[in-house]
């Protein structure tokens, strides 16, 4: 496949997984969802490097 062309995939979940820097919990949604609900710990989308 050349290198200038989309790769086409499942566009119909737009929802990402987002870690509880905290606890661990683990949610999917659309944009980040602020706080947990568990420990009040911030959430991080799981696509994204920790570095």
């Amino acid at each position: 496949m050349p290198h200038d062309q989309d790769v086409e995939g499942d566009t119909s979940d737009i929802s990402s997984e987002y870690e509880c820097l905290q606890c661990g919990k683990i949610v999917r949604a659309e944009t980040s969802p602020g706080e947990c609900a568990e420990c009040g710990g911030e959430f991080q989308n799981r696509a994204k490097s920790l570095e």
